[in-house]
């Protein structure tokens, strides 16, 4: 698909808020303006991810897709486990062990990412309304098993796949009708009241939006299903209301739109590094301000030519940029030498 400012500066906007979003955690507990960003955050920055990699899911079908697929997805989640499980013992992280199938921190993307593309194949043949209340169901009705959690990242599959599934199913012009001025002053005011709302209310268990637990396990075993219907409309017509504000020019930091999946696996080597040194203290707002530039400077580097030239035979299982980079290295020793 060919590429469009908007969906990039969206992409980047929204890997933004996942790095400063795990670079904020550790500082909520205590803290109800923290945990009030944070939470606010976790209202819509991964359902509107994972919304519009299923807009970018249109093209699925193709022959040998599946196996493309896990190539693409399997594979470096695969290394990446093995690698954090490395890494994690390395700087005396607590729960550096783990199986293959129970995905280290934000490696659940991936494994979901594969499953929500094997769905697809079955509810792209379904009406979208009935494809969807399917969906929603299913993510409603998965709360209510008691052992199902982050092993092989059955939980967030079921309850994420409906963003997903709505991103496949939506259009650009359809998108682009939430960016009216209209829409935008309403947006504006809704987001207000939700950020006040969790400032109100911090018992309110950012947990609900992670989808990573049951009912049971949120302390909701009966009422449960009816939260989490709450949660998908909060978070639809949050992922709405943010999407709408998103630019559709194209700036000179557009481009790091398209390199998202680079920091998305890269990151965790900062976050965790700072965690267990404990760089970082947030006493004012200055201090949460300099988190975000420290966000924003892990975007920007693992999104550098030399990090993908490095990273991309195990992130995207091609060297293509090292070959390249071999060859002008290569060119321009034979011009030194001539």
């Amino acid at each position: 698909m060919k590429r469009d400012a908007f969906f990039d500066n969206a992409k980047l906007m929204l890997i933004f808020l996942v790095v400063f979003g795990h670079m904020i955690q550790p500082f909520t507990d205590g803290s109800r303006p923290m945990y009030t960003l944070y939470t606010w955050i976790y209202t819509f920055h991964m359902p509107a991810f994972i919304f519009l990699a299923g807009f970018f899911a249109k093209g699925s079908g193709h022959k040998d897709y599946i196996l493309n697929l896990a190539k693409k997805l399997i594979l470096p989640y695969l290394i990446f486990q093995l690698v954090y499980t490395g890494y994690f013992f390395f700087i005396g992280k607590d729960g550096w062990l783990s199986g293959p199938f129970y995905p280290h921190w934000s490696l659940w993307f991936l494994f979901s990412l594969f499953c929500w593309h094997i769905l697809l194949y079955w509810f792209k043949k379904i009406p979208p309304i009935i494809g969807l209340a399917i969906a929603v169901e299913v993510g409603i009705v998965i709360g209510y098993v008691s052992d199902i959690g982050h092993n092989f990242s059955l939980s967030r599959t079921f309850v994420f796949f409906p963003f997903f599934l709505a991103g496949y199913w939506l259009t650009k012009e359809q998108v682009q009708k939430w960016r009216t001025r209209r829409l935008k002053e309403v947006s504006l005011v809704f987001m207000t009241v939700i950020a006040g709302l969790i400032a109100a209310f911090p018992e309110f268990s950012s947990g609900w939006l992670l989808g990573s637990k049951s009912y049971e396990v949120l302390g909701s075993p009966e009422m449960g299903g009816l939260f989490r219907l709450g949660v998908y409309i909060l978070a639809g017509l949050m992922t709405i209301s943010v999407l709408a504000w998103v630019p559709s020019k194209e700036y000179k930091f557009t481009y790091l739109g398209g390199k998202t999946l680079y920091v998305y696996l890269l990151h965790g080597f900062f976050i965790q590094f700072f965690r267990e040194a404990g760089w970082f203290k947030v006493n004012t707002i200055l201090d949460v301000v300099g988190l975000a530039i420290v966000s924003a400077a892990i975007v920007y580097l693992l999104s550098s030519s030399a990090i993908q030239t490095l990273t991309q035979p195990v992130i995207e299982g091609r060297t293509q940029l090292l070959k390249k980079w071999w060859q002008r290295l290569s060119e321009k020793n034979s011009t030194l030498q001539s």
